[in-house]
């Protein structure tokens, strides 16, 4: 392959994952440096190619928000009409390579005057765990995907209590996108690649941190900063996501040139 330009697009930080850890910790380098220039969704994973690649850029990441929409109309699930709020809740995978059950298990049982809702499939950590002795923890199992903005809305809270590791340090939270595009507020690990959502977020960095926020966040509200992250998170379109690919290209096709 001899193409004009060359582009690495990092979305992940794989070499952390071991299925592509034994080859992927020698060959992605290189994939990088031999490239023109490297994109990627994450500050932190720009930065991690820009040790082997001058030519590395951020540019954010794309949403479709066509379920995501805070104009639609949302049906309360079967599921969650008995719950008592407030309501603090997850959508996604219960995974514990990515999710802390020790901090979710703390969290839970100091506040249980809150209901924790978590929707999505649970790994065997998930399924273990105290928190299904816990009379305010919910697990709702997996649902559609077009079911999921349905319990988005009923959620007073909305969590990503990710545990900090290679996996996760330097992923972008799409889940995230979509909870600011319902006007949610959110409680969410602190890591480098959340430094963009701080303004709109409460950014915890332990179990102490998200048991005060998510008190925070329960008292704080106006309808002033439902608008405010709504329209953050209606920038990241994948419209805007290619703009700054097609960004990033140009300045080294000129460069190039020179």
């Amino acid at each position: 392959m001899k193409p004009n330009t060359s582009v690495y697009y990092s979305r992940d930080y794989l070499v952390a994952v071991d299925y592509w850890k034994k080859h992927g910790t020698r060959l992605e380098p290189l994939l990088i440096s031999k490239s023109d220039c490297t994109v990627a969704n994450s500050n932190y994973l720009a930065d991690y190619a820009r040790s082997y690649n001058p030519n590395s850029f951020f540019v954010g990441q794309g949403c479709d928000f066509t379920l995501f929409d805070s104009n639609r109309t949302f049906s309360i699930p079967e599921d969650m009409s008995s719950i008592s709020g407030p309501i603090v809740g997850y959508v996604g995978a219960l995974a514990s390579l990515r999710l802390d059950v020790e901090l979710l298990e703390n969290i839970a049982g100091a506040l249980n005057e809150i209901s924790f809702v978590f929707v999505g499939p649970e790994d065997e950590k998930f399924k273990q765990s105290k928190l299904h002795e816990l009379k305010n923890v919910y697990f709702l199992g997996r649902k559609d995907m077009a079911e999921l903005p349905n319990y988005v809305s009923k959620f007073d809270v909305c969590l990503n209590p990710q545990i900090v590791n290679e996996v996760t340090i330097g992923n972008y939270p799409r889940k995230i996108d979509e909870y600011l595009a319902l006007g949610k507020k959110v409680v969410a690990t602190k890591t480098s690649a959340m430094d963009i959502f701080e303004p709109y977020t409460y950014l915890a960095e332990n179990t102490a941190d998200y048991i005060r926020l998510i008190k925070n966040a329960l008292a704080e509200n106006s309808p002033e900063l439902v608008t405010k992250r709504i329209m953050f998170a209606r920038n990241h379109t994948w419209e805007n996501n290619a703009n700054m690919i097609y960004d990033a290209i140009s300045k080294v096709e000129k460069a190039k040139s020179k």
